[in-house]
């Protein structure tokens, strides 16, 4: 027998079945109310050729883990994500995690965990642009930290809006209705989720459509090229939350685009973390907008992929590998 833990593969059917909105949620709260370490979180690294390219995010959190994220996306397109965890006093590979249900997770987990801690406790009407997985988790996300008054939904494909639609009136037992604009799907909202970038990368969602007293989430924008609210809105804002802000401020198309525009704001921005530990406030008013952007940590994926690893170790899930890495001269292997 090993004296070391068998190698698991973890399904993304595994992920499904073993994690659940409000302990994703909770453990993020955590990742964030810990001691922000920027080296432990360094840059992403993204290499490109052609239309495909291959971004990598690492991290060494408080656990006992460290590990990445690598998500390919080909020239197809089409993306896929893997997370390879390490022991960190040992440097044993302990799993590989199909993580593309952990982004979608970690992804609306954030948006929500922010959402909670900026909006006023109260039901919310929320306008849900996109209709995606990841759009999807989100108003989920939302449902578990919050009680949801109304939810409206928009996406360039009326199928798409109205089977979303038909989904939540059932699941969430409230009134939900398929938008044909994105401008009627935004009309009275408290919070406005954008996780769907407009085709030729044309904004989503303008400034000029929003109305004082409104929160605004956009995931969809991660890169320079990616474009999903206008200049605008980075204008009316009166406060920037950001999980990463440097990149956020420089490496998405829509701040790039505002600062193109000659909108100033670096100083409206904060970080998350600053946020969830209390160092700066974004409170939503009836007289103010405020944005909440983010384009993924591996701190997320992390926080969310040991325990993922944590459960699937207490209920058996994973496939053990035969086959390992070679540490420190020994070869490690399974039982």
């Amino acid at each position: 027998m090993s004296d070391i833990n068998p190698l698991l593969f973890i399904t993304e059917t595994d992920t499904v079945e073993l994690l659940h909105w409000p302990e994703v949620i909770a453990c993020l709260a955590a990742a964030y109310a810990a001691p922000a370490e920027p080296a432990a979180v360094p840059p992403r690294v993204v290499a490109r050729k052609g239309g495909a390219w291959l971004r990598m995010l690492a991290a060494m959190p408080a656990g006992k883990h460290m590990g990445a994220k690598i998500i390919a996306r080909a020239l197809t397109p089409q993306l896929s994500y893997l997370m390879p965890l390490w022991d960190r006093q040992t440097a044993e590979l302990v799993c590989l995690i199909d993580a593309k249900h952990i982004t979608d997770l970690r992804t609306a987990g954030t948006t929500a965990m922010a959402a909670d801690r900026i909006l006023p406790k109260k039901p919310l009407r929320v306008a849900l642009l996109g209709s995606s997985h990841e759009a999807q988790a989100h108003a989920a996300a939302i449902a578990a930290v919050r009680s949801i008054a109304a939810l409206r939904v928009f996406s360039p494909t009326p199928a798409s809006r109205e089977k979303c639609a038909r989904r939540f009136a059932v699941e969430l037992n409230i009134d939900c209705i398929a938008s044909d604009s994105p401008q009627s799907a935004i009309e009275g909202a408290d919070l406005i989720l954008c996780a769907a970038r407009a085709r030729g990368e044309i904004p989503i969602l303008e400034g000029a459509w929003l109305k004082p007293g409104v929160m605004v989430a956009s995931i969809g924008s991660t890169l320079p090229e990616q474009i999903e609210v206008d200049p605008d809105v980075i204008c009316r804002a009166e406060v920037i939350v950001a999980d990463v802000p440097a990149e956020v401020m420089h490496e998405t198309g829509d701040l790039l685009a505002a600062a193109r525009a000659g909108v100033a704001f670096a100083d409206k921005v904060i970080s998350l973390h600053d946020l969830v530990q209390g160092r700066r406030a974004a409170v939503q008013r009836a007289d103010n907008i405020v944005l909440f952007k983010s384009v993924g940590s591996a701190l997320q994926d992390m926080a969310v992929a040991e325990l993922c690893l944590e459960k699937a170790r207490s209920r058996g899930f994973g496939t053990e590998l035969p086959v390992g890495l070679t540490v420190k001269g020994k070869k490690q292997g399974s039982t």
